[in-house]
């Protein structure tokens, strides 16, 4: 963690390193999240769309409850800065992995 999460900040944002083929499960945060890549290369997903490719530079925003997931591609480490937002609203809710042969499909 780079800042903790608590009421003095209300912004908890921290550094985090997927090894390849890493990826974290189906998840949804109440206030929402931003993540900025900074290394490698990786992918992000909303429930009912097409999973996006990430490099370093890209910003993705995540709305409040939106269901997705986010990790490294098969061959190579990505790391992001997550920051959540309006953390009041609660923590993030861990649902389901990310079916395995979907993931092992994506160039």
């Amino acid at each position: 963690m780079l800042v903790p999460g608590g009421n003095a900040w209300n912004c908890p944002i921290g550094n985090v390193t997927f090894e390849p083929g890493c990826r974290n499960n189906w998840h949804r945060h109440p206030g929402g999240q931003i993540l900025l890549v900074t290394s490698g290369r990786g992918w992000y997903q909303e429930e009912g769309k097409m999973a996006r490719e990430l490099h370093p530079g890209d910003v993705v925003t995540i709305p409040a409850d939106v269901k997705h997931w986010h990790g490294a591609a098969r061959d190579t480490e990505m790391s992001h800065i997550s920051i959540e937002t309006n953390c009041q609203a609660g923590p993030a809710q861990w649902l389901e992995p990310v079916d395995e042969a979907f993931y092992q499909a994506l160039k």
